[in-house]
């Protein structure tokens, strides 16, 4: 399955870092900023991660709530958001179901190895569930600024 702008974004419910459970639907009223990531700790991922930190309350000034999915596992979620500050929710996509729902989990190659992973996306879900806007193969560099405002026009 894949996502199509202007359908209902694909419904998921996993665990956070805080160890609670999260699903989609907990956000209704909310403007949802879902990014994928490949991996904790790793330096793109962690300058995107203190990117949205830094960002934080702007989206919640907007009614936006940020969320980031990758395939590791609880107990490194929380080392990451503790080291990092990170005040939003990481999930826990180990079995990478949603990210396979959202069209994330491919064919990666580094240094001439072929592995399936995370193909670092953002999604924006509006206050009803609809998928408004997607990123993929997200550069980093800039990435946060151009989320926070397409949800500034949005709003």
């Amino acid at each position: 399955m894949t996502t199509a702008i202007g359908q209902a974004a694909p419904y998921f419910e996993l665990a956070a870092q805080t160890g609670e459970t999260v699903k989609l639907t907990d956000f209704r009223g909310k403007y949802v900023v879902l990014y994928f990531y490949p991996k904790d700790m790793t330096p793109g991922c962690t300058t995107e991660a203190c990117d949205f930190r830094d960002y934080h309350e702007q989206f919640a000034e907007l009614d936006a709530i940020i969320l980031g999915v990758s395939p590791d596992p609880l107990d490194k979620h929380q080392k990451f958001a503790e080291k990092h500050g990170l005040p939003f929710l990481l999930l826990v996509d180990e079995n990478h179901e949603i990210a396979e729902r959202y069209g994330v989990w491919k064919l990666k190659k580094n240094f001439g190895k072929e592995y399936m992973g995370i193909e670092r996306s953002t999604f924006v879900i509006d206050k009803d569930g609809v998928l408004i806007k997607e990123w993929r193969k997200v550069r980093v560099k800039g990435h946060v600024e151009e989320a926070l405002s397409f949800i500034r026009e949005e709003s």
